[in-house]
């Protein structure tokens, strides 16, 4: 469901349906270590430089936090829905999860709390992988819906800044250009849309 680089470009995490995470050596193209999640893994992040510590989302309502040199997961946090994504901000002090009780929650990673929810009464989340993303200063956050609207939320203000319309299907994924405020968008009917500066 998922993969990460680790901190050099041979390393691989990934976050599978199986309810493990697998770390994988892309020279030898083997899996050196698995973690026992306990739950299908549908995201998963790397939140410092050194790739030494993974957040990973899961089916069952929690995020986990684990330390890659250990083999158990250091604490985690319960939501009230399945985690279907998780983006972290650029200066790894935010993470983003859209939970399947149609919420996006913005936790701040120095205190593992959660400091802002995002929801609105027409939002629905379209399926349990759909990706939420920041935008790229960390001021907005887009993420897709049920009914083919894309919801893109103030982060600072918690305000709802715009509702594009334009897909005809469940939004499954959204990206942001990373210099400017495009806006990329697909759907399940494999229809992908680039939006303007937002």
């Amino acid at each position: 469901m998922a993969a990460k680089f680790l901190e050099e470009p041979t390393k691989v995490i990934t976050g599978s349906h199986d309810r493990t995470l697998k770390v994988w050596d892309l020279r030898s193209r083997m899996c050196t270590e698995t973690k026992f999640a306990g739950s299908s893994c549908n995201d998963l992040v790397t939140s410092d430089g050194a790739g030494s510590t993974i957040i990973s989302g899961h089916f069952d309502k929690r995020i986990r936090f684990w330390d890659i040199r250990t083999e158990m997961s250091a604490n985690h946090i319960v939501l009230q829905g399945k985690v279907t994504s998780l983006d972290l901000s650029r200066d790894s002090n935010y993470l983003l999860a859209c939970v399947r009780d149609d919420t996006i929650q913005l936790i701040d990673l120095r205190m593992n709390t959660i400091v802002r929810s995002f929801s609105h009464e027409s939002f629905k989340v379209g399926c349990d992988w759909s990706r939420a993303a920041f935008g790229p200063g960390g001021r907005l956050l887009a993420v897709g819906a049920a009914d083919g609207s894309v919801y893109v939320w103030n982060t600072n203000t918690g305000k709802l800044e715009t509702i594009l319309k334009e897909h005809s299907t469940a939004v499954t994924a959204v990206s942001w250009h990373p210099q400017s405020g495009l806006l990329a968008s697909v759907d399940r009917g494999k229809r992908a849309l680039v939006w303007g500066d937002l």
